[in-house]
């Protein structure tokens, strides 16, 4: 088994145990970034923070790490919607989706902490933990990816 059937794999199982503990799967139904669910967008961020610690080759708490990458966006909501509750997604997002994740699962300090602290410096307080600093930047790698290429795919069907 190579490195990324090994994260992959690693990932599938916590996330087949995330769907079927709690709401999990009702992240496939909202949008994230362009045309990327949140499900997409937080399997991503999952692999992505996985991938950026054995590049680094930090020591990390692996199923922590999958496990708050895989919830930090667990807001169970369409942040696109107009509604003066979603103006400031990005500022309160993190702690909705904390809020969710603890009524559905037991969640670690270094899960928490993960969740609460990926939008930072939108968010003031920094990450404590080395998963949460992955986590953090993955988010941006992976955000900043798939907004270009909604992007690009859009011009590009404009073109046509």
């Amino acid at each position: 088994m190579n490195d990324e059937e090994r994260i992959l794999k690693e990932i599938k199982d916590v996330l087949k145990e995330l769907d079927e503990q709690g709401r999990m799967k009702y992240t496939q139904k909202y949008m994230q970034h362009s045309d990327i669910s949140v499900y997409k967008h937080c399997i991503s961020v999952a692999y992505t923070s996985v991938e950026l610690a054995d590049r680094l080759a930090w020591n990390v708490n692996r199923r922590e790490l999958i496990r708050g990458a895989l919830l930090h966006d667990y807001f169970l909501y369409d942040w696109h919607e107009k509604n003066a509750g979603h103006r400031f997604h990005g500022f309160i997002h993190a702690g909705r989706a904390l809020q969710n994740a603890r009524k559905d699962f037991k969640l670690t300090i270094r899960e928490e902490n993960i969740i609460l602290r990926h939008m930072f410096p939108l968010n003031v307080v920094p990450p404590m933990c080395k998963e949460a600093w992955l986590v953090c930047l993955a988010d941006k790698i992976c955000a900043s990816k798939e907004t270009v290429a909604g992007r690009i795919h859009r011009k590009r069907k404009q073109q046509r």
